[in-house]
């Protein structure tokens, strides 16, 4: 089946970036935003904005949803479900509940339609330059079908197996972020303390075992002081809590993920939902009365890397 026309429900700081690739790479694409203004912005670049959700389901066979929760999702299938038929593909790209995933995908097979899971990871500005990864969840015929726009959107893309799969490794990779930024800010904060030059700091633990993905990316946006990543405090908390939830239904005595929860929602109470979650090492510098500024630090992340070509991840038997 040649998919030409896609449908995106979503258009926020990812999801915007997401749905100008698509645009970029030739698809015809119908958008919709409960915010008309973020449809409007990608139909000045060539998307076509519609009024309702079920309009937009009519005029596709590919759906693509990028919302901010479990419930944002529910709320945009059900309204899709009585649209849907053999000729849709559905893909979720958010970071969601496996479970509600499982549920949700049952009721699109029973309507004959194929659904995939998809969430992306790599950060905004990895979505915006084409270059993210994605983890895929769902048959290994619906993930064919998808390649070709999951190949305008990311660079690595691994096939996770089953539903449910894809929604936990990345529930997983975000707990690892999380936790990773509260260490850094910690680091940092030691470094400052001591009298070490941070971006002195920033170079030594760039170079060492200690290195991370979030040290390279967030950390600079930080020591700038903007803590500019474009994901916010109930994203974070959301995220954090899907990763605790799971522990416990697995009894697995997991001393850091309701310690990481408890910080994180402190946080969001201080600073309130829409914070950026970087914002957190903030109220570490208030409370040590420190301020981990460097200069030289961007107050936006820009990937300068071109577009690679897509490659599928595969696993070592």
């Amino acid at each position: 089946m040649s998919d030409t026309n896609i449908g995106f429900v979503g258009l926020g700081n990812v999801g915007s970036k997401v749905a100008n690739n698509i645009i970029s790479n030739g698809y015809k694409l119908f958008v919709y935003d409960l915010d008309e203004k973020k449809s409007k912005i990608l139909v000045s670049k060539g998307a076509i904005f519609c009024k309702s959700i079920e309009e937009l389901v009519t005029e596709v066979s590919v759906l693509i949803t990028c919302l901010p929760s479990p419930k944002s999702v529910k709320e945009v299938l059900f309204k899709c479900l009585p649209q849907l038929n053999q000729r849709h593909l559905w893909i979720e790209m958010s970071t969601t509940d496996e479970k509600d995933m499982k549920y949700l995908s049952k009721l699109v097979l029973d309507k004959k339609a194929e659904v995939l899971e998809a969430p992306i990871t790599g950060g905004q500005h990895r979505a915006e330059s084409g270059n993210i990864s994605i983890l895929v969840g769902g048959s290994r015929e619906s993930f064919k079908r998808s390649f070709p726009i999951l190949s305008c959107i990311g660079h690595q893309i691994l096939h996770c197996g089953e539903i449910g799969k894809a929604s936990t490794l990345k529930v997983v990779t975000n707990y690892l972020a999380s936790i990773n930024l509260l260490a850094l800010g910690e680091a940092l904060m030691v470094c400052k303390k001591y009298g070490i030059d941070l971006k002195t700091a920033f170079e030594g633990i760039k170079i060492s075992s200690g290195n991370s993905f979030v040290h390279e990316t967030e950390s600079q946006v930080i020591l700038n002081g903007s803590y500019d990543v474009g994901f916010t405090m109930d994203l974070v908390c959301k995220d954090v809590g899907l990763f605790d939830k799971l522990t416990k239904k697995y009894k697995i005595p997991a001393e850091f993920s309701s310690l990481m929860l408890e910080s994180f929602e402190k946080g969001r109470k201080k600073l309130g939902d829409r914070a950026l979650s970087t914002s957190i090492v903030k109220i570490l510098e208030d409370k040590c009365n420190e301020s981990l500024r460097a200069n030289g630090f961007p107050d936006y992340l820009v990937d300068h890397e071109n577009k690679k070509d897509a490659i599928e991840v595969i696993k070592n038997d």
